[in-house]
């Protein structure tokens, strides 16, 4: 019973999370399934969906055409779609009736694709892990397939890419705004960003960038993916916070000079001493590691420590951060903190404890999105 979600939350799932990172981008996004997820994202992960148009659709799969496997009405039914819509590219998504049924999802778009003219892509998700693994996913077919030719770089100006950037991590509170916003301030120019606020256009001249910024894990693959087509280095990190902003900063410089990644945090070797406040951030790997690193920097007076739920890579995790994969090893975590940093649905987890609320969209949905605070350059609205 260790797997079973009792007092908290689930986190958005994988197939939402392709829907979110392709949102933006002007393709037509077919979830494979019944009905429920595509009503499950719009009314709950994505709050783009009453402000902005985006092709999501549903097949409506019926009993039957599941049962007996018949593949030729979906595609008929994409292609009838994509004649009438015109989109720039096609994205099939998998949900739990597919997946079952072992629906073979690059097999079909490779049909979809050569009859329709069109990119298409294939995830073969299942709605049943997290979402950080389908932005992921996304992010990197979206780079191998359109990120394939060399664009000069500016001359007279660093340019850095942004990726790993959807609304299940950053909301749409002007977050992602004000990280280009931040580094302009630091004299770099924002290239695209990966899939907020950038058009698909803007993504083909992606290898024009000296560093691509990685803000979340969803972003990584398409990093790696980057530098090994065209030497670009990626730097990990998100600008919370004066010290630690001022500290990636410096990171991306360097790395644009040493052409090579690297991680911006500053690594704890281990969770505290007795003399320090200990803090608890539970959520997505680089954004609370980034988060834990901040406040560190501007409270010496307190110690954190990174409880990530989500899919990461150790390289993502400072020395002594945890991963706790399950409801009940974040239970067991939260017993040595003092106060924790959290989206509230997880404080009935620990209602005894001191509790700062950081609202997740990816967790919370939209129930406390008017409460996400901009942390970008400045910590102050957490009150610590």
């Amino acid at each position: 019973m260790k797997q079973v979600v009792v007092k908290t939350s689930t986190y958005s799932s994988d197939e939402f999370g392709v829907c979110s990172a392709l949102y933006e981008l002007g393709g037509m996004v077919v979830m494979h399934d019944a009905s429920g997820c595509n009503s499950t994202y719009t009314t709950h992960d994505e709050p783009r969906w009453y402000d902005m148009d985006s092709m999501i659709y549903i097949s409506a799969i019926s009993e039957m055409e599941a049962i007996m496997g018949d593949d030729e009405k979906l595609i008929t039914d994409i292609l009838e779609t994509a004649e009438e819509l015109k989109p720039k590219f096609i994205a099939i998504v998998g949900a739990p009736i597919p997946y079952m049924t072992g629906t073979d999802f690059q097999a079909i778009a490779n049909i979809v694709e050569e009859k329709a003219g069109l990119f298409c892509f294939g995830f073969q998700t299942n709605g049943m892990e997290y979402y950080t693994k389908g932005i992921s996913m996304a992010l990197r077919e979206l780079t191998d397939r359109f990120c394939i030719e060399s664009v000069p770089k500016p001359s007279d100006r660093m340019r850095v890419n942004i990726l790993g950037a959807t609304p299940l991590d950053f909301s749409v509170n002007g977050t992602v705004d004000a990280i280009e916003s931040w580094l302009s301030k630091k004299g770099f120019e924002p290239g695209c960003c990966f899939a907020m606020g950038s058009s698909l256009d803007e993504i083909f001249l992606a290898s024009s960038a000296h560093v691509n910024l990685v803000i979340s894990y969803g972003g990584l693959e398409a990093a790696k993916l980057l530098e090994e087509r065209f030497g670009i280095p990626y730097v990990v990190g998100v600008p919370y916070g004066q010290v630690f902003s001022n500290l990636l900063g410096n990171t991306i410089y360097q790395a644009s000079m040493m052409n090579r990644h690297q991680i911006a945090y500053a690594a704890k070797m281990e969770y505290g001493s007795e003399s320090k406040k200990q803090v608890a951030i539970i959520g997505e790997s680089v954004l609370c590691a980034s988060l834990a690193s901040a406040i560190e920097m501007e409270h010496p007076e307190l110690n954190c420590k990174v409880l990530c739920p989500l899919d990461t890579e150790s390289l993502l995790l400072r020395p002594g951060d945890q991963r706790t994969p399950e409801e009940d090893d974040i239970a067991s975590a939260l017993k040595k903190a003092d106060f924790v940093i959290a989206d509230p649905l997880y404080q009935t987890l620990c209602p005894e404890k001191e509790f700062i609320s950081l609202p997740h969209t990816a967790f919370s949905g939209r129930i406390f999105e008017k409460e996400i605070p901009i942390l970008i350059g400045d910590l102050s609205a957490l009150k610590l």
